[in-house]
This record gives C-alpha cells, sequence and structure tokens, in this order.
C-alpha cells in the first residue's frame, strides 16, 4: 500500500486543489498534512490565527478527523512525516512568497537527503505568479497592462474534487484552541462557507459591483478576501462561477459591467502576488526610489489615535472601528485609511500596513502592502502622491448619507447628515464622547506637498 503526503498551506478545500488531485493519483493513500509554522503564527495576529484554526477544523471533518497537524520548522517536520509514512512524494501547491519560496527549498532539500520529492502542481492564483511578462520580457509593474496579458493567457477550469480516497492516518499534534480575539465577529470559516458566500455574492450584490462596491454603508463587496487568503475556495473556482452567472438567461444575467469589474478586481490579487514574487523586498521597504528623499515623521499619538478608530475624523474612525469589530473593511476605506497615514500624519506606510496584518482576517502579505504603496506613492502603479484623500470629501462622496459612519460610532448616531463628517463644525463641537480632529486636513496636506517637492528635488524638508 503506497502512500503519499498532500501538505497543504494557503489551499485547505478539497474542491479544485491540484495539489490534493495530484497526491491522489501518486498513491494508493493520502496523508493530509497542515504544518503550524512559528515563522507565519507569530506575525499573524489573534484574529487571522482563529481564523486559520477554524478553516483546520472544517477541513478535518471533511477528512473524517485524519487531517495530521503538526508544529514545528517544516523542513523538519515534513521530511520526518515523510520517512515514518514511507512517502515517496510530498505535494504542495507551489508558493511564491518570500518566505514561502524559502521554506519549500529548505523542504525539497531535506526531502532529496532523504530519497524523497516535493512535487509542486498549482499555486493558490488562477495565473501563477511569473507566468505573464511584458513585451521586453520583464516582470509587470503597471496593472493595466497585466490584466490585459492575464485576461489573455486565461486559466484551467476547476478540478472536481476527488473522490473515493482513502485517506492514511498519522498521530496528530491536534488543532490549538483558537486565541482571544475580544469580540470580533469572524466569518464562517471553511470550504462550505467560501461556497455559500461565493454563491450569495454572485446571486445579489454583484448586480450593482460596479457603481456601488466603494459605498460602504452597503453590503456590496463579495467579502471573499478571508477566504481566498486560505484557500478555501480557489480563484479560478470563483472566475468558473463567475463566467456562469454571466452566461446565464437574459433575465438572470449580471450587466456586463458588473462582472468585468468583479473580475478586475480578483486580477489586483494576482498582479499583487506577481509583483511581490519578482520583488520580494518590496514586501518591507519602497518598490520605487522615487520618494527616497521623503522625510517621514516617527508615529506618535496621533498615530495612536489612529489605530483605535479616535481621530475625531469620522469616515477614518467608522474604518478602523469596524476593523477591530470584523478583521476587515472595504477597499474603498483601507485607501482612505492609507492615505490618512502616510500624507495627514506623514509616517511610512509600512508602520500602517504592519498594524493592519496584524488585525485583518484577510491579512495577505502582497495585497496588504502593496496595497498601502499604491496610495503611499511608492509601489506599482502607484497613485501621484500629490492625490491626497480629503477623508471629508471621501465621507461625503461615498457614505452621504453617514450611514457607514453612524454604524460604527455611536457618538454620532443623532448628528445631522450635514454635519455627520465633520461634526467639529456643530455649533457646540462634536458630540460628548468623541473627539476634535487630531489634525488639520488642509494644513497637513501642504506639509505633505512640501515634503514630496523637496523629495522630488533631492532634498530633505
Amino acid at each position: 500500500m503506497t502512500v503519499s503526503v498532500c501538505w497543504l498551506r494557503r489551499d485547505l478545500r478539497l474542491g479544485d486543489n491540484p495539489a490534493l488531485s495530484a497526491a491522489v493519483r501518486d498513491a494508493d493513500e493520502v496523508l493530509v498534512l497542515f504544518v503550524l509554522d512559528d515563522t507565519l503564527r507569530r506575525p499573524a495576529g489573534a484574529v487571522r490565527l482563529a481564523f486559520l484554526l477554524r478553516c483546520l477544523r472544517e477541513l478535518d471533518r471533511l477528512l473524517s478527523g485524519r487531517l495530521c497537524v503538526r508544529t514545528g520548522d517544516p523542513a523538519r517536520v515534513v521530511a520526518a512525516l515523510a520517512r515514518d509514512v514511507d512517502a515517496a512524494q510530498v505535494h504542495i501547491g507551489a508558493d511564491y512568497g518570500p518566505y514561502g519560496s524559502r521554506r519549500d527549498d529548505a523542504v525539497e532539500d531535506a526531502l532529496r537527503a532523504d530519497g524523497r520529492d516535493l512535487v509542486r502542481t498549482g499555486s493558490p492564483y488562477a495565473v501563477a505568479p511569473g507566468r505573464l511578462h511584458t513585451a521586453a520580457g520583464t516582470p509587470f509593474r503597471v496593472y493595466t497592462p497585466f490584466y490585459k496579458a492575464w485576461t489573455a493567457h486565461g486559466w484551467r477550469d476547476p478540478l472536481p474534487e476527488p473522490h473515493g480516497v482513502r485517506w492514511a492516518r498519522a498521530t496528530s499534534e491536534g488543532i490549538p484552541d483558537d486565541p482571544d480575539t475580544g469580540s470580533v465577529d469572524l466569518p464562517p470559516a471553511g470550504e462550505a462557507a467560501a461556497r455559500e458566500r461565493l454563491a450569495e455574492f454572485l446571486d445579489g450584490p454583484l448586480r450593482g459591483y460596479a457603481d456601488r462596491r466603494d459605498i460602504p454603508g452597503e453590503d456590496t463587496t463579495s467579502r471573499l478576501s478571508p477566504y481566498l487568503k486560505y484557500g478555501c475556495v480557489h480563484p479560478r473556482t470563483v472566475l468558473a462561477e463567475l463566467a456562469r452567472v454571466a452566461g446565464a438567461a437574459a433575465k438572470d444575467r449580471p450587466a456586463a459591467k458588473d462582472v468585468e469589474k468583479f473580475r478586475s478586481e480578483l486580477a489586483w490579487r494576482e498582479f499583487y502576488a506577481d509583483v511581490l514574487a519578482a520583488n520580494p523586498a518590496s514586501a518591507r521597504e519602497d518598490l520605487t526610489g522615487a520618494l527616497a528623499a521623503m522625510h517621514y515623521d516617527a508615529p506618535g499619538p496621533e498615530f495612536e489615535a489612529w489605530k483605535w478608530g479616535d481621530t475625531g475624523i469620522p469616515i477614518v474612525d467608522a474604518g478602523m472601528r469596524q476593523l477591530r469589530a470584523e478583521g476587515w473593511m472595504p477597499n474603498r476605506v483601507r485607501m482612505i485609511q492609507a492615505s490618512f497615514v502616510c500624507k495627514d500624519l506623514h509616517v511610512h506606510w509600512t508602520h500602517g500596513a504592519r498594524w493592519f496584518l496584524e488585525l485583518l482576517v484577510d491579512g495577505d502579505l502582497a495585497s496588504n502592502n502593496h496595497g498601502w504603496q499604491w496610495t503611499a506613492g511608492t509601489g506599482t502603479d502607484a497613485a501621484p502622491y500629490f492625490r491626497v484623500f480629503n477623508p471629508v470629501s471621501q465621507g461625503r462622496s461615498y457614505d452621504p448619507d453617514g450611514t457607514y459612519v453612524r454604524r460604527w460610532i455611536p457618538e454620532l448616531r443623532e448628528v445631522p447628515t450635514a454635519k455627520v463628517h465633520e461634526p467639529w463644525t456643530l455649533p457646540d463641537g462634536p458630540p460628548a464622547g468623541y473627539p476634535a480632529p487630531v489634525v488639520d486636513h488642509a494644513a497637513r496636506r501642504r506639509e505633505a506637498l512640501a515634503r514630496y517637492e523637496a523629495a522630488r528635488q533631492g532634498r530633505q524638508r
């Protein structure tokens, strides 16, 4: 009886799982493994770790209790387990992140030293990072041409879930209890929940998505990002289902612009993964040197107020309070936060990005850090640094009746709509319990632009 090991990481599902399908073809029995790696656990934050553990419990249930969970250095753990069960091959989906690539190379070396193979099949992406190049043969750094190449390249159809598999059993250390997440309201975990959420989105909020996705007071986004983070659903499954509804009968078919907009949002995730794979250092530092001479301030009391949603600027505070309550916020509000930190507080993007990764349930290194760089003006396809979001204008444009602000800031629920995005202009100032603004946006904008001009000239301000 031959055994293969399928080591799961960001593919916590049975359906449309290329690595798992390869493992099933390779042997009579398949041992499904997950390694709790402290290098990844330490920076994850309690919310994301709790969601991961819940996804593992769901997967273990699908495997009738035969998910093998081990803790430690993967190079040691994976090689030892393969030796114990005499597996000639360990199957994985390729990881293109900076740490994941190094880790997998180390595991491959450890297995090879023992006469065994690490087999990479598929990835967490519809189109694997590094597959697409510009006409000059270089990695893409601008989204629009990447998107054109991505759609032209296409992707394979989803694989069916393997049936009749003999799941091997090995000693498991078990799935730890969830860390304390306080009162954070996490989404339901696992593959079935991901499929259910996808169906709900395609049947509802997708209609109107192109025009309504930036309105935070409405539930108009897919909310699939936590499931994509841990691979509870594969993006090509999402794309296949999107194509299916796009081809439905006219009365059931969503508008073409809604389908196209959602597809393009999925592509942003793949674009950032591609950029990070080609530029690993950009996870922690500016991708470009355009603002190398920029002067930034150290995080101080204003930054602390931002972290806790107490800046006195409603749309900013509403987003940060939602983040603390749900481990999530919509993309428009994430951009508002990044602009506020970088251009109102004059703090380098890495500090805000790190705080997001501490609290986000969907915290993805490539998407998060390159999203921050986009707003900061240091990354790919970067917004011009002189484009500074005015938080009052953003609030009025995307939350015109104050629904979102009132939902997350109870102190402002009785404030008239005309004043809800600038309560400091009320005759008596902000309501009791809500702070005055920690910054004067107009003055901070002028300072940001002056620093930008000095940086352009290669001098410190």
